[in-house]
C-alpha cells in the first residue's frame, strides 16, 4: 500500500533513534505516509542529539544529510507567515504552521499538550503521540508494518524481540499492541 497523506513529524518523535529509524522506514519503503518536516524542526533536533546525547556537529549534520538525501520532498517551506495566527504552544506554533501549510491532517508529537484541539480544530488536524500513530498504521497495514520492522531489525543485526524492546522504552502502547496479536 502506498499511502499519500502528509503528516509532520515533530522534533521529539526524530530524536530516539529505534522509535526515528522506524517512522522513516515506514514513509520510506512501504510509504505509509509522506512525512514532513522543517529546517526549524530539524535544527530542533540536531541540536537536541548534541546537547543530550553527546553526537558531534558533524554526527547531527551527517544524520541530516542523510535524511535530506532519502526525503528530500519532506521539507515544508513557506510556512512562517502562518505563524503568528497559531494558537498553540507558542514553542510549537512553527509545527502547526508547516502543518497547515503542506496540508497535513495529523502532527505525531510527545508534547500532545502544546497541541490544544481547540487550536487544531480550524485546520481539521490532530495529533497523536507516536504510540497512536504507529497503532494505527498497523491497522492501517498490518502486514507492512512488521515486515518493515522486520527488515529494520536484520539491518542493525538485531532480532525483532530486540528491537521491540528497544521500542518499548518510547512507544510502549504500540508494542503492547504488537504484542497482543502474537
Amino acid at each position: 500500500m502506498r499511502a499519500d497523506f502528509p503528516v509532520v513529524l515533530d522534533a521529539c518523535v526524530l530524536i530516539p533513534m529505534p522509535l526515528a529509524d522506524s517512522l522513516l522506514r515506514l514513509a520510506g519503503g512501504p510509504r505509509l505516509f509522506l512525512p514532513k518536516w522543517t529546517d526549524q524542526i530539524m535544527a530542533e533536533v540536531s541540536r537536541n542529539l548534541q546537547e543530550n546525547f553527546g553526537l558531534t556537529a558533524e554526527q547531527g549534520a551527517y544524520r541530516e544529510s542523510e535524511i535530506r538525501k532519502h526525503f528530500g520532498e519532506a521539507w515544508v517551506e513557506g510556512y512562517e507567515d502562518l505563524i503568528p495566527s497559531m494558537t498553540n504552544h507558542e514553542k510549537d506554533r512553527h509545527v502547526l504552521a508547516a502543518a497547515v501549510r503542506c496540508g497535513a491532517e495529523t502532527i505525531v508529537t510527545y508534547n500532545l499538550k502544546d497541541f490544544p484541539r481547540s487550536a487544531l480544530a480550524p485546520y481539521s488536524i490532530t495529533a497523536q503521540g507516536p504510540s497512536t500513530f504507529l497503532r494505527n498504521l498497523y491497522e492501517l497495514d498490518r502486514d507492512a508494518v512488521l515486515g518493515t520492522l522486520k527488515q529494520q531489525a536484520a539491518a542493525i543485526d538485531k532480532s525483532f524481540d530486540y528491537l521491540l524492546n528497544r521500542l518499548r522504552v518510547n512507544v510502549p502502547g504500540f508494542v503492547d499492541t504488537l504484542a497482543q496479536q502474537k
